[in-house]
């Protein structure tokens, strides 16, 4: 063995130790091999991974169109033979088939305490307990006193309502009180700046808001911009009274809890929607110009969860980490599918995620702990966050840690290109990382922007987790394409969902032509019912962007796209991108924008 001169004796020694770990798990391999071979059938899903996912059904020199191969699975059919044809049937049909089971969790704030740090300062932290759950038969009683409560408060059916409040179990009670009076929703992120938040409260007409006890204080400015408004609803903190004084006069501030009540005591009757009526008008965040209102009425949102139902496997121990803003239709079918599907909902804020976020009081546990999730929606921006605080972690763990990590990263990659896992090494390496979660990950379900393949690669083998890509606007109901689960590739964003056809248009200006080799390419343009009825009082817009034809409804994306030989398709090119520039948002269509990195 020959020493490099300008090798140190400690790196010396990490190099012998990982020569001797390679001979041996060599040793190991050989020995294992068959049992590993019969176990887990990597020729099958080798197969899986390479199977067509969909077909050409009609063809010309200037487009062609693609559907799904993918037969709808139990849970869609349930949902057709219910006849669930809108969100407001679809919580009385989750609460006649799941009654008691725990539907959505809320964590327990014990309290907030100083915290002194190693460098003198201190912060505010939270004690904090279980999680603490409604069963489907409470969510659904609480949405219909709800719904009451806001009929007492003045609220007609088919009038306008305003959402903007953080993600949390009160935001779903309230929407879904709103579907069962149908009272359309409009949905504004937390996020946005008060001149846009006006513009979409103004534009909507709406008198009542719904909001939190964190963002109340922004209507002592904002309520000067909305003439309109005369009632803000505001959902409570666990420990904080709200201050209801300081507001425009003539402004009635009452608690969810008041609303509640007032439901309670009415004797008025719910107003069931249509399937044609509007149930959600999604703001868009606005990437340019003025945010524009996305009318979606609920045969788009049931489309959607139709959809969504056939590409994600649900288990019976399958519980959901909800995080991301609901003011989002990706995140809000999403949970929606949970409700119908019987999987229960944790919800958490990246405050009070991990065990190490800034909210968390040392020897507390955070939410993903306690919780220990099977799923979770995410966005690429968050999934780089947390491939970057892997290789942190390995970079600060020392010379021989870091070294060990990185060959057995390396090990495990090349056994899973081959169809096999790594089940020993998952326990030995890779259940700390794991553990940062809770410990049970095993489906992460990326949307809103293009997922880094690198990303995709380390998340998905140092958390032992299925990552599944999608992509969509919110034009189309968030839906459009989606990867299978036992696709292995990275880069993509699948087939088309079941219920939805993907067309490829031919862009000349570009050189993208449906006849280019080796990859038909050309314009995304998206068919089918989960596609928006248009934008809200702009029917200008609304023409230039959507068509109905053959019988479908259709939007333009704008988005460039490759269709490869299993029927996947690739986003080659966003708007105003070059063919060699990297898309930063690949949902950003002409129409708006799905980001939900906001969060």
């Amino acid at each position: 063995m020959f020493i490099d001169e300008n090798e140190t004796p400690e790196s010396w020694w990490v190099s012998a130790v990982l020569q001797t770990i390679r001979a041996v798990v060599l040793v190991y391999d050989v020995i294992t091999f068959p049992i590993h071979l019969i176990v887990q059938w990597p020729w099958r899903k080798r197969a899986l991974s390479r199977r067509i996912k969909a077909r050409i059904i009609e063809s010309s020199d200037s487009s062609f169109t693609v559907r799904s191969l993918t037969e709808p699975c139990e849970l869609h059919q349930r949902l057709v033979r219910d006849q669930v044809t809108t969100m407001e049937s679809m919580l009385r049909a989750a609460a006649a088939r799941w009654q008691n089971r725990r539907c959505l969790g809320t964590r327990t704030v014990l309290s907030e305490e100083d915290e002194p740090q190693p460098n003198g300062r201190v912060f505010k932290k939270y004690k904090m307990g279980d999680y603490v759950w409604r069963s489907s038969i409470e969510l659904e009683k609480e949405a219909k006193n709800f719904a009451a409560g806001l009929r007492e408060l003045g609220c007609q059916p088919r009038r306008n309502v305003v959402m903007f409040a953080e993600t949390r179990a009160e935001w779903m009670v309230a929407a879904h009180g709103c579907f069962k009076q149908s009272i359309p929703v409009v949905t504004i992120y937390a996020t946005l700046g008060d001149d846009a938040i006006a513009h979409g409260i103004n534009e909507t007409e709406v008198s009542t808001v719904i909001t939190s006890h964190d963002l109340l204080p922004k209507f002592k400015k904002i309520l000067a911009k909305t003439p309109h408004v005369d009632t803000i609803i505001f959902m409570e903190d666990q420990l904080k009274s709200t201050d209801r004084e300081g507001f425009k006069a003539g402004i009635r501030i009452v608690s969810y809890k008041e609303v509640l009540e007032k439901g309670q005591q009415s004797r008025i009757e719910m107003v069931p929607p249509k399937p044609s009526d509007t149930a959600i008008i999604m703001y868009t965040s606005g990437s340019t110009g003025v945010p524009k209102g996305v009318v979606l009425s609920h045969r788009n949102m049931i489309a959607t969860l139709k959809s969504f139902a056939d590409a994600v496997p649900m288990y019976d121990d399958d519980v959901l980490m909800g995080f991301l803003p609901l003011a989002h239709v990706f995140e809000l079918l999403a949970e929606s599918l949970c409700l119908i599907g019987g999987v229960p909902i944790g919800y958490s804020t990246p405050l009070t995620m991990l065990d190490t976020s800034s909210k968390i009081m040392k020897g507390t546990a955070g939410d993903a702990t306690i919780l220990q999730p099977s799923c979770i929606t995410t966005v690429p921006l968050i999934m780089d966050r947390i491939s970057k605080g892997i290789t942190d972690k390995v970079s600060r763990s020392g010379e021989f840690a870091s070294a060990f990590f990185k060959w057995a990263y390396s090990y495990k990659q090349g056994w899973m290109k081959r169809g096999y896992d790594t089940p020993l090494l998952n326990i030995v390496v890779f259940k700390k990382v794991r553990a940062l979660l809770g410990g049970r990950v095993r489906l992460m379900i990326a949307g809103g922007a293009p997922l880094a393949p690198d990303t995709h690669t380390q998340v998905r083998l140092c958390l032992c987790s299925d990552v599944i890509v999608g992509y969509g606007l919110t034009e189309t109901t968030s839906c459009a394409t989606v990867m299978d689960p036992h696709d292995r590739s990275t880069g993509r964003v699948g087939a088309p969902t079941t219920g939805t056809d993907i067309k490829l248009v031919n862009w000349e200006e570009g050189n993208y032509r449906v006849t280019n080799k080796p990859f038909p390419q050309g314009e995304l343009v998206i068919g089918g019912d989960s596609v928006a009825e248009g934008y809200y009082r702009n029917p200008e817009k609304t023409r230039e962007e959507f068509l109905d034809e053959d019988g479908n409804r259709w939007f333009r994306s704008g988005d460039i796209a490759e269709l490869h030989h299993d029927g996947c398709f690739k986003i080659i090119e966003g708007p105003g991108e070059t063919a060699s520039g990297r898309i930063c948002i690949a949902r950003q269509g002409r129409g708006g924008t799905e980001d939900v990195s906001n969060s």
